[in-house]
């Protein structure tokens, strides 16, 4: 661990600083509606209003880790994990770097992960690693999955429909052969120089990235509390059962099955009204709500002590639901300015008349700006893809391109942006500042960038 001299601003300021920018910009780009004073000072209150529903996920799901947190069952079951795997700690890294990437590469798996981040993180740190490790885990083991997008429907399915909008039908084997190669080897990446780092970090403390004071606020929310050897009793382990149960359906309800032809789950709408597949965060929320009851029920918790539990660990999120509104604060000034729409359309100008391999790197740094001003990939893909498909299409380019193109772009930018919900949530979750994520992650997003252009430009030669 290292001390700090000057400090940068927070990750709350960042994000200000950026709206900032972005409203001072508008002012002098014609055709723009310039932002206002008002719209600077409302951003953040109108980047909550639109994200109220991920925040209320966020507070709720802080309150069923509190109910599982305050049993103890976490504790005594990440010791005895620790305990089994007794100097093979390294491969929980891989493991479940694969595991994240799999969501991300199949159902976009991105906001669900801040459900993992406490308990990654506790259990990385008893291992012996840091909370940095923690996060590099889960953000750029899902990252990697949702770069390499193959059947993920919140990209591929909404870029393919709204290339069918402007008329134009796309062969998914091609989408899927590209993302494939981008998904294995921004894994392989990450896995990498996060079992270097890590290892590094277990066998000496101060290899760490971590400040002694981010080092300390994650030991007091993730170490402190352990005294000793917690007993891994039969009611710790029937909540570790319910904790297991309640991320399995988590995953199950958000995996939409009717677009894969699965329909074996409709009728299960009987709990929020809406049938596993269906489900988005409102319907999370409510499940986490009643799982923390449940789970407060069977370890023998009075009705006072699951309230309390509940609220405690709500508290616990306030930050992070604060963070994950203020950061769609910067989508808001682009919308209503109508900057995305005017960046948009100079973009595509700019590739007009370009060679294939030029088209390929071009676009994919306009995508990896475009992902910076707008974080949600189906909403960038909605945008974009109608304008850029047809562009590709013109220039006898194949427009499954752009769709890999996209994914990499996106997901490239995904793993570092101030303006992503999910990095600065995860983040705030982990204890870890978003200057030293930075440090940590540029030289991965580096190798991951030159690997990506590669794939890509192989794949624009190759497909015709």
């Amino acid at each position: 661990m290292k001390k700090k001299g000057f400090k940068l601003p927070t990750a709350y300021s960042i994000l200000l600083i950026i709206t900032i920018v972005i409203a001072i910009i508008t002012q002098f780009i014609p055709g723009v509606k310039p932002a206002k004073l008002s719209d600077v000072i409302m951003a953040p209150i109108n980047g909550l209003k639109d994200a109220i529903d991920i925040s209320l996920y966020v507070l709720l799901m802080g309150g069923f880790l509190g109910v599982v947190t305050k049993t103890g069952a976490l504790d005594a079951g990440i010791g005895a994990v620790v305990k089994k795997l007794n100097g093979k700690e390294l491969l929980l890294i891989p493991i479940l770097m694969f595991i994240f990437s799999l969501g991300g590469t199949s159902y976009g798996m991105s906001e669900e992960t801040l459900a993992f981040y406490a308990l990654v993180t506790a259990t990385m740190m008893a291992a012996g690693f840091d909370s940095l490790t923690a996060v590099a885990t889960i953000a750029l083991g899902a990252g990697s999955g949702v770069l390499g997008s193959t059947v993920n429907p919140f990209l591929v399915s909404t870029s393919i429909d709204s290339l069918k909008g402007v008329g134009i039908e796309t062969n998914q084997a091609v989408v899927i052969g590209i993302g494939v190669a981008l998904w294995i080897s921004s894994l392989l990446i990450s896995i990498f120089f996060v079992m270097n780092y890590a290892k590094k970090v277990k066998n000496n403390k101060e290899a760490s990235l971590l400040s002694q004071r981010e080092y300390d606020n994650a030991k007091e929310a993730f170490m402190d509390n352990n005294e000793g050897t917690i007993e891994f009793t039969t009611k710790r382990k029937i909540v570790i059962w319910l904790f297991a149960i309640s991320f399995i359906v988590m995953i199950l309800g958000v995996i939409p099955w009717e677009r894969f032809g699965i329909t074996i789950f409709k009728g299960t709408a009987f709990l929020t009204g809406e049938p596993l597949g269906n489900w988005w965060f409102s319907e999370l929320a409510v499940w986490f709500t009643l799982m923390a009851i449940i789970i407060g029920i069977a370890y023998g918790f009075n009705e006072k002590e699951i309230v309390s539990a509940i609220i405690d660990g709500a508290a616990e999120m306030v930050g992070v639901a604060l963070i994950i509104g203020i950061s769609r604060g910067v989508s808001f000034i682009m919308s209503s300015t109508n900057l995305d729409v005017y960046v948009l359309n100079r973009a595509s100008t700019a590739l007009t008349g370009m060679s294939p391999i030029l088209f390929t790197n071009m676009a994919f740094l306009i995508y990896i700006a475009l992902a910076f001003l707008i974080p949600s990939t189906s909403g960038l893909a909605s945008l974009s893809v109608p304008i850029f498909g047809p562009l590709a299409q013109t220039l006898g380019f194949v427009p499954e391109i752009v769709i890999s193109i996209l994914s990499a772009g996106s997901g490239l930018v995904n793993l570092i942006t101030p303006t992503s919900g999910v990095i600065m949530g995860g983040l705030a979750i982990s204890k870890v500042e978003y200057t030293t994520w930075v440090k940590f992650v540029t030289k991965i997003v580096v190798c991951i960038y030159i690997s990506s252009a590669i794939i890509l430009s192989i794949g624009m030669m190759l497909i015709k």
